[in-house]
């Protein structure tokens, strides 16, 4: 027979404890507020990477020439009306060099290479730029960079100074610092109405520190106003429908104080991960809010499987104490809560340590959630119920002394 833990003595402490981490979060977001991604708040998103130009090609021949560059090759092709389409591909293995691909590069006609010194630099190395498009023109020459593996890492203060003329600019490191990958963004108010002059004016000021052709844009996004305040809505009332969803789903199941005990965890759970994403500073998109729906619905499973239990108890042992039953049904499932928990934090732990950028912040999210939700289930959705049948209890008493007298 399994050892009954009393988890009722622990009911108050628990609840004065998860008050003060909640109200820490609500004293957080009142005064610092989130740290909103690029999806809930109006303006540019810049990906750059740090890398000396490669090639400026130009093309002034027949048709049209686009470029397209992947892990091994690298892809000119030439279409128009009035001609046959022709693909030039060039493998890196028969082009090793990048002095090997100019040369290869300059034997398509009207293609035209400008190629700094690279030394002994390798094809293999070379980033396309998200900044151009990727059709050629005789005019605004295309740049390509490379990335060689020992270049030495770019320190983030270095990047917020050089973007100081700009404004409010916020930076993040992205990947390892040997790929000198960074995340600009450039608040809506900033911008002044106008994306177009303001990402220009990043790169610039980029290229002004550290020089010109060095900076490769890897990915440009611009979220208008509209866009990101539709988006929150959208959020608020996605969790508002999953909190009324959760609560008639276990009134119909179990009973009210049930439910209303399953959905206390579930908010509860939610200000939790509010204090940790509040003062963390992560940053609060779309992905955060993946990671919040998701501890829910960890959390509520959880709780359905205790509530089971604590059903099943009661038809077992119907003459027992409510406290008992419910002491008995938390501690006959602590041991597959604390399994399901540990092994399913595993995988998220290795998703923490082998990811990085967002999925990163998501692992993190979601280790947190697990924690908070095992928690909620037994402290706070049970205890609701325990404080819930124990003033009903007082009710029938006093119902009683008055019919009596």
């Amino acid at each position: 027979m399994k050892r009954i833990i009393p988890f009722s003595r622990y009911f108050i402490p628990a609840a004065i404890f998860s008050v003060v981490l909640a109200g820490l979060g609500l004293v957080g977001y009142f005064t610092m507020g989130f740290n909103l991604g690029i999806d809930f708040q109006a303006g540019l998103l810049q990906e750059v990477q740090f890398a000396p130009t490669a090639f400026r090609l130009t093309y002034n021949g027949p048709g049209n020439a686009s470029i397209s560059l992947s892990r091994n090759t690298l892809d000119i092709v030439i279409s128009g009306a009035g001609i046959e389409e022709l693909t030039h591909r060039f493998a890196f293995t028969s082009y090793p060099s990048q002095a090997d691909l100019a040369r290869g590069l300059r034997g398509v006609e009207g293609l035209g290479v400008t190629e700094p010194a690279s030394g002994n630099a390798r094809s293999s190395w070379l980033i396309q730029s998200a900044q151009s498009s990727p059709l050629l023109n005789a005019t605004v020459p295309f740049v390509i960079h490379y990335l060689p593996p020992d270049a030495s890492p770019v320190r983030i203060d270095d990047v917020r100074a050089s973007l100081l003329p700009l404004g409010t600019v916020s930076v993040q490191v992205l990947g390892t610092p040997a790929e000198r990958r960074f995340m600009i963004r450039v608040e809506d108010k900033e911008l002044g109405g106008n994306r177009g002059a303001p990402a220009e004016k990043v790169i610039d000021a980029l290229e002004n520190t550290f020089g010109r052709g060095e900076v490769a844009v890897t990915r440009s996004d611009y979220v208008g106003s509209r866009f990101s305040k539709q988006l929150s809505d959208q959020a608020g009332l996605l969790m508002s429908m999953t909190l009324l969803l959760i609560l008639a789903y276990c009134s119909i199941r179990f009973r009210l104080r049930f439910a209303v005990g399953a959905v206390l965890a579930i908010i509860h759970d939610a200000l939790i991960m509010v204090t940790f994403i509040v003062w963390t500073r992560m940053e609060f998109n779309t992905t955060t809010i993946a990671a919040i729906l998701t501890i829910l619905g960890y959390s509520i499973n959880d709780t359905v499987v205790v509530f089971d239990r604590m059903k099943e108890t009661r038809r077992i042992y119907p003459d027992d104490a409510f406290v008992d039953i419910l002491n008995r049904a938390i501690s006959e499932t602590l041991s597959r809560t604390v399994i399901t928990t540990l092994t399913t934090m595993l995988a998220v732990v290795s998703l923490y340590v082998f990811t990085t950028g967002s999925m990163k912040d998501f692992a993190l999210a979601l280790l947190v959630g697990m924690v908070s939700g095992v928690y909620s289930t037994i402290f706070i959705a049970s205890c609701f119920v325990y404080f819930w049948d124990t003033q009903a209890i007082k009710r029938e008493k006093r119902k009683l002394i008055s019919a009596k007298a």
